[in-house]
Order: structure tokens, then C-alpha cells, then sequence
């Protein structure tokens, strides 16, 4: 993938920018940190050039003032929410993320969970916190949240929220994903300190949509799409374009939850800092674009991922159709259709033409190869072996592990282990390369190029096992699928 951000440029103007934030302040500021504080792959893979961990690493330059405090939504609790990138539930992330900042040397003061109703697995993950001595605390629901700004401002609203004990001048708010309630903890806050005669402010690091990027600019439709089971939207802030006659964008919650911080700025100070959700913002990222063309390109190929995700969730019964309909209006007003990824048509013409379940892979140079399912291997491990074949310059009809090495293995999953798929998955395939490398050096050359998988774009006409999916993920491999299950026949034509 072509390069279009700056990083090195991001992480010295960021970091910058936050501190004269926090200089604005007096006793503490809660800063909320939109997006993921590091693994953010979104973010790496629309803006291509941006590291994953690069709010991290500006968070470290602050460690010695900091304290992070991970908010997670009692509905994402209840519904096991899963991380699409990690594959891994939301209340897993929040015990990841705990152990992961800590190793850092960053100071994690508490968890706090949010949108509580009384909810039972709530309850139960929050003994569970309890048991490991995790300082865990509750936000409630608030009726007529966001408009209803008299009953917010009170101690039937944000009052009714427990307070959050913390002890350093800076406290980040972060969470596994979007819609957790960051920012009305933020606000709560605000209250509760008020309360205690603190002075405390707001500031907000949100990296999507980038606000000095237009409305429509693929990089802000990715972020639509990549939020379309939250109905998150993209607007023009009417607040600053009032105050300031500029265009910014932001989205919806923000921009409806602004007359609420403006009405406890107001009951804090007499008068509000921001004049606008633009105003609350600190992210600097439209600032280290250098190839726009790029970044676009990037972003609507995210688009297209993220619209196959969809589909397989609703196959799963994990999606619904309002999510699938909505990135298919953010396709339209990017341009992009699924035939505009190239992996995608190749694996389709490889499965009309042999009729079984076929994949495809592009390679850093562009070439495509692609591979289908077998008597004795499904089409990602085939897929696997033919583009390390090609990688290494092995001649196509070699095979790599011969079939009397794999029939064992095949009668060990059905005889032994009562499985209904004998073919090799990904993880076997790669095992049976690994002990046959000692001795053929076809097999250690293809076991070589597997690093150079990292980045490559795969696409299959079956949605892949979740061994599969491991792998790729592993490999670095960005995967889409049809939504096909194992069990049913390709769709040719």
C-alpha cells in the first residue's frame, strides 16, 4: 500500500497541540481519547503511514501526569460486543487494555461502567473486577439524554453517576471501541468536581471524522462505514460555522451533545471555552496528509471491507440489514463498488470457473493469485501454498507437502477428533511446512516468504473458519469474505 501520512510530523504537532490543551487548565483535565489509544487500525489502514500505537506513544511523553480510565457500555457488556479487529469481546479488551497500558508504565486508575440498568452480566463483570482488586464504578442512563439539559445538570442526572476518585492533573478516558459513553464520563466529571470545588476542563482527541477534511472525503465516509451499527453521521458543525463562518465536520453525537456542555461549562465558569464541538477537538491529522490520492484510495478500500464485514455478521445472525444498507450508501457516495477490489473479482472468476470455493490474494508488487478448495485442502490453505510457491519462484506443479503426509492428519480429524471437514485448515498447513523444512528446502523457502504476507489484500467465496481468520490476522493479511457459509454452495454467475 502506498504511503500518504506522516508520522513522524503527527507525533511532534499532536503532542504539542495536547499540551498547550492541557495548559488552558487548571487542577485536571479529562481528556477524551476517541478511536483506540493504540492497536488503532483503522486509522493505519485509511491513512496509510500512521502506526497503530502513535497516540500511545505521545501518551508516554505525559505518563509522569497521567491516569487512564477505561469506560466500557453496560449494552456492549450484555450483547458480548466483540472487537472486530482482535476478535475478542469488549469486556475481554477492557482487562487487555488494563494490562497493556500498565506494562507501559502507564498508571490505569479505574473502570467505569456505563449506560447501567441494572443490567446482570454488568453486575457480574463488575464482581469480577472486584475480585481483582480493580476500582470499578457505574454511570446510569439518563432519560431524555442528550436534550433534556435541566435534568443532566443535576443530582438526578450527571449527580446520580458515582464519582470517579482519581489522582493526577491529567485523566485520559479511553475505551475498547466507539458509543461506550466516553464522553458523558468526561462530562459527569466535570460535574461531580464542580461539586467539590475542582476546576476541571475538557478536551476531546477524536482522530475520526478529521475535521479539516471535507464532509464527503473517502477518509471521513470510512469512518461512517466503519461506525454504521452505532448510526454514527458525519456533519457540517453548525456551531462553528456560526461562530467562525469556517466548514468543519464532525458527527452527530458530538454536535448533539454540545448544548449540554456548554450548559455545564456555563454552570462551571459563568461561560463556555468552546464555542463549538470543533473547538473541544485537539487532532491534528488532516494536517499530516501529503498525498491525499493515497489516503482516498486507502479509504475506499476500507470501505468495501467493512461492507463485506457486515454482510458475514448478518449471515452470522450477529449484523443487521440497516447496518449492511448504510454502507452501501456510503459505497454510492464514494463510487466504489465490491468489483473495485481486485481480489475480490479475481477469487469470484476462479470459482465460476472451477465451481467450488475459490480465494485470491495481491501481493506488494500487484500480482494476483488465487487457489481453490480441494479433497485435500480448503481454498485459504491452498491459497497459502501457491502464493509462497510463487514468492519463493517454486514451480506451481511441485507440491509442497506430499499427499501421504496429509492423509494422516485428515483421518486424525474425522476418525479421532469426529470432525466433519477433513481438508487442511491454514494453521495445518503451515505445521506440516514447518516440520517438513528441516529436510526440504522447497518447504523452508516457502515457510520464508511469509513475512511478506503482511499488508496483502485476500478475498474468498466462503466465510473462513475462525482458525482461518487467526491466521491471516496473524499474518497481517487484510481478509474479506461472501457471505457464503461453509456449508452452502458458491454463488457462480
Amino acid at each position: 500500500m502506498k504511503n500518504g501520512f506522516d508520522n513522524d510530523k503527527y507525533l511532534k504537532i499532536q503532542s504539542e497541540h495536547i499540551k498547550e490543551r492541557i495548559a488552558q487548565f487548571g487542577d485536571k483535565l479529562y481528556l477524551e481519547f476517541g478511536g483506540k489509544l493504540f492497536d488503532d487500525y483503522h486509522a493505519s489502514r485509511v491513512l496509510p503511514g500512521f502506526h497503530p500505537d502513535s497516540k500511545l506513544q505521545m501518551l508516554l511523553q505525559l505518563a509522569d501526569v497521567a491516569e487512564i480510565v477505561i469506560v466500557i457500555s453496560a449494552v456492549d457488556i450484555e450483547k458480548n460486543k466483540v472487537r472486530g479487529d482482535l476478535g475478542i469481546t469488549y469486556d475481554k479488551d477492557v482487562l487487555r487494555l488494563r494490562d497493556e497500558f500498565q506494562k507501559r508504565g502507564l498508571m490505569v486508575g479505574s473502570i467505569v461502567i456505563t449506560h447501567y440498568t441494572g443490567q446482570e452480566a454488568a453486575k457480574i463483570f463488575r464482581n469480577k473486577l472486584k475480585k481483582m482488586n480493580i476500582k470499578t464504578y457505574y454511570h446510569y442512563t439518563i432519560p431524555g439524554y442528550p436534550s433534556n439539559v435541566k435534568l443532566i445538570d443535576s443530582d438526578e442526572g450527571y449527580g446520580k453517576n458515582d464519582y470517579i476518585e482519581t489522582s493526577r492533573p491529567l485523566v485520559v478516558i479511553t475505551a475498547p471501541g466507539p458509543g461506550s459513553g466516553k464522553m458523558a464520563t468526561c462530562l459527569s466529571q466535570l460535574y461531580h468536581e464542580n461539586k467539590r470545588g475542582v476546576k476541571a476542563g475538557y478536551a476531546k482527541f477524536e482522530t475520526f471524522p478529521i475535521w479539516n477534511l471535507p464532509l464527503k472525503h473517502p477518509v471521513n465516509l470510512a469512518y461512517e462505514a466503519a461506525t454504521a451499527d452505532l448510526n454514527d453521521v458525519n456533519m457540517i458543525d453548525p456551531w462553528h460555522l456560526e461562530a467562525y463562518g469556517k466548514t468543519t465536520v464532525n458527527y452527530n453525537r458530538d454536535i448533539e451533545i454540545f448544548p449540554v456542555l456548554d450548559a455545564i461549562f456555563k454552570g462551571i465558569y459563568g461561560s463556555n471555552p468552546y464555542k463549538s464541538p470543533t473547538d473541544m477537538g485537539v487532532n491534528m491529522a488532516g494536517f499530516c496528509i501529503y498525498d491525499d490520492e493515497a489516503c482516498a484510495e486507502a479509504s475506499k478500500q476500507e470501505i468495501i471491507r467493512r461492507y463485506y464485514e457486515a454482510l458475514n455478521r448478518l449471515v452470522d445472525g450477529n449484523g443487521t440489514e440497516e447496518e449492511v444498507d448504510k454502507i452501501e450508501i456510503v459505497m454510492k457516495q464514494t463510487g466504489v463498488t465490491t468489483d473495485d477490489r481486485k481480489v475480490t473479482v479475481a477469487a469470484k472468476e476462479r470459482c465460476k470457473k472451477s465451481g467450488v470455493h475459490s480465494a485470491a490474494i495481491e501481493l506488494a508488487d500487484g500480482t494476483i493469485i488465487t487457489s481453490e478448495t480441494s479433497d485435500l485442502l480448503g481454498t485459504s490453505a491452498a491459497l497459502i501454498l501457491n502464493a509462497t510457491k510463487h514468492l519463493a519462484g517454486i514451480d506451481h506443479k511441485v507440491k509442497l507437502i506430499p499427499k501421504e503426509m496429509i492423509e494422516p492428519i485428515q483421518k486424525m480429524k474425522v476418525t479421532y477428533l469426529a470432525g466433519n471437514n477433513p481438508r487442511l485448515h491454514t494453521d495445518e498447513v503451515l505445521v506440516a511446512l514447518s516440520m517438513l523444512s528441516n529436510t526440504d528446502e522447497n518447504c523452508k523457502k516457502a515457510l520464508e516468504q511469509l513475512p511478506q504476507f503482511k499488508g496483502c489484500q485476500v478475498h474468498t467465496t466462503v466465510m473462513l473458519s475462525e482458525v482461518d481468520r487467526k491466521i491471516f490476522k496473524k499474518l497481517g493479511v487484510m481478509v474479506t469474505c461472501e457471505p457464503v457459509a461453509k456449508k452452502q454452495k458458491p454463488l457462480i454467475g
